[in-house]
């Protein structure tokens, strides 16, 4: 007995746990969309979209939105009744719709006429419609509707602001029963210019007769762009392609009945923004599907926004901006500057950040520009000597070997002098004098080693002068020599016979180039002695450019961003500035070359740059070739 009450008991429970399950999920709303006109007309097509993504964001319930195209222009035409019977088959076996909304003219015509037959009893809410068709129609009973106020007269008044010379405007509308209402309608309200201007129609053309006729409109004219759908041979065209056609070929500038058309060709125009339109009946759907009674629910109609110009459009057409109505908003300038280079302004002023404050007061000078130039070009120059004597701070031990051997040399020689000449005797003389010849010889050395030092660490102002490119690298290698014998590094320079003259700054090149070699020094520091070898080469690029390279066997340039080396600050040095190869880039840049860094085939990477060769003129002034 027991055992037979139990699975009663406990599909009695499962009913009431389903029931109360389903009293838990909310029920979906079903709203039924009656759309004008099929995909490719730009108003209609973006006020649908716009409207389904605020809906879904307002009514904060699940809603089904079944959407239904009902008038006979665009791609798909279909009879009234074929409509109806498809709409009714939909529904067949599941409730009728929670709310009708009709999107534009044709379906709230079509929503009227056939509402009997449809859903009577559900809310019908018109949207996007003309105010003046409420007038000839006002709401019934269960209906609501959110209208505009569609001024297109208003458009024309703006044609004759920017274009106060303007004749005659080809009007472009389609050839279907919209076209036709709207022609009707526009002839009424384009009275009032009638004293001033023509207008000419194009719903009895052919698109390819209305592009021939934009191509050859007489002076003084302008295109007026409505709405198109079909043209008078029955073909369905989408807004974009018209556009795009009379932009190409018109020889007047286009305007347009809505704002959204601002960026398909069109100078501008003012009219109802579809996407606030779109916004506002999402709110009103999202009332009545929440319960609001839809007397309740009444909106004014929405009047035309601020008129919206192409500033492209207005160069093209040499159109001032000082004509445009007030308060217009122009669309599509150019960027400016900032806008577009405002992140390299910012790595600019941080990396000179000490420099900033004069600058800014340099710019309000009169000759702002040049005197931020030369402060500019002087930073650099501070900055790429800091640089120089930071290399050569670097090389303190090795230059001091350098210095040490001939001065050694010089007070042995002198020792012995000295004792020879005490010593007296016949031959004293003659050892004397080869005594003093090694001590000029050795001072000699002493000295070069200074001057080429000291011309290092000079800080002058620097200019281009023909030089001799093979004899300043080679001042550069002996600088190093006790360097490169202190870390076992053999260096070695082929150079082409009489491709050494170039233009430039003899002391910035040799600055690259020694940064470019204890850059190679350093990179083999942990390579076996045999290996540690450097190339220079000097050659001909081109007939205009000669070019030096600097090959080592170290491990490479970092693998796919071999151009980070001379990104300012990078280093891999635990004591290194960062900057060795930015200034150096700088350096070539300046004097017209080109600075860049690949791997070898093998191991090592080159580092090469161009330099510009100096002409048989030039060459013959450079002093100690």
């Amino acid at each position: 007995m027991i055992s037979s009450r139990l699975p009663c008991a406990l599909l009695a429970g499962m009913l009431a746990i389903a029931a109360a399950s389903s009293d838990a999920q909310p029920a979906v709303k079903q709203v039924l969309v009656l759309q004008s006109l099929d995909r490719g007309n730009l108003i209609v097509d973006s006020f649908t979209g716009e409207f389904r993504v605020a809906l879904d964001r307002r009514v904060g319930k699940p809603v089904n939105v079944v959407q239904v195209v009902v008038g006979p222009i665009g791609f798909v035409g279909a009879p009234d009744q074929a409509v109806v019977d498809y709409i009714q088959s939909i529904y067949a076996d599941r409730a009728p719709p929670d709310l009708i909304v009709s999107v534009a003219g044709p379906a709230a015509v079509f929503a009227r006429k056939y509402r009997r037959q449809l859903f009577p009893g559900t809310p019908l809410l018109f949207a996007s419609v003309d105010e003046r068709y409420l007038r000839g129609a006002p709401l019934g009973e269960n209906e609501s509707a959110v209208a505009v106020v569609n001024d297109f007269a208003h458009v024309v008044d703006d044609i004759l602001q920017v274009l106060p010379e303007t004749k005659q405007v080809f009007m472009v509308i389609g050839s279907g029963p919209l076209g036709q209402f709207w022609r009707r309608a526009l002839e009424g309200d384009f009275k009032r210019f009638s004293d001033r201007l023509t207008f000419n129609w194009s719903n009895e053309l052919s698109l390819q007769d209305i592009v021939r006729r934009v191509a050859n409109l007489p002076s003084q004219s302008a295109i007026f762009y409505l709405t198109f759908g079909t043209d008078a041979q029955g073909g369905a065209y989408p807004d974009e392609q018209v556009l795009a056609e009379l932009h190409a070929k018109a020889n007047a500038p286009l305007f347009g009945a809505f704002p959204l058309l601002v960026g398909h060709g069109i100078v501008g125009g003012s009219g109802i923004a579809i996407d606030d339109l779109a916004r506002n009946t999402a709110d009103v759907v999202s009332r009545i599907l929440n319960g609001e009674p839809l007397a309740s629910v009444t909106v004014p109609p929405q009047s035309p926004s601020k008129p919206r110009f192409d500033s492209r459009e207005l160069q093209r057409w040499g159109i001032s901006e000082a004509r445009l109505p007030p308060g217009a908003e122009i669309l599509y300038r150019s960027p400016s500057i900032w806008t577009t280079y405002r992140w390299h302004i910012v790595a600019i002023v941080a990396a000179l950040i000490l420099q900033a404050s004069l600058i800014m007061a340099l710019v309000v000078q009169r000759n702002r520009q040049r005197r931020a130039d030369a402060e500019l070009q002087r930073t650099r120059a501070d900055l790429a000597h800091v640089t120089r004597i930071s290399s050569l701070g670097e090389l303190s031990t090795s230059l001091a070997h350098e210095l040490k051997q001939p001065l050694t040399a010089i007070m042995s020689n002198a020792q012995a002098g000295r004792r020879f000449m005490a010593a007296g005797g016949p031959d004293n003389d003659q050892e004397v004098r080869e005594i003093l010849g090694d001590i000029v010889q050795a001072g000699q050395h002493a000295s070069a080693v200074i001057e080429r030092v000291r011309s290092m660490v000079r800080n002058e102002q620097r200019s281009s002068a023909p030089l001799d490119i093979t004899s300043a690298v080679r001042d550069v290698m002996l600088l190093l020599h006790s360097d490169a014998v202190r870390r076992k590094v053999n260096v070695s320079l082929e150079a082409e016979p009489e491709m050494s003259a170039v233009q430039g700054d003899r002391v910035q090149l040799q600055q690259v180039v020694l940064n470019l070699l204890l850059n190679a020094f350093d990179v083999m520091r942990d390579a076996d002695a045999s290996d540690r070898v450097v190339r220079l080469n000097i050659g001909r690029m081109d007939e205009r450019m000669l070019k030096v390279s600097v090959t080592d066997a170290g491990p490479g340039l970092p693998a796919g961003s071999p151009e980070r080396v001379f990104d300012a600050f990078y280093t891999t040095k635990s004591n290194g500035l960062g900057m060795g190869l930015s200034i150096s880039r700088s350096i070539i840049e300046a004097h017209g070359g080109r600075l860049w860094a690949e791997n070898n085939l093998t191991r090592g990477a080159t580092f090469s740059f161009t330099i510009p060769i100096a002409t048989r003129a030039e060459f013959g002034a450079i002093p100690n070739r």
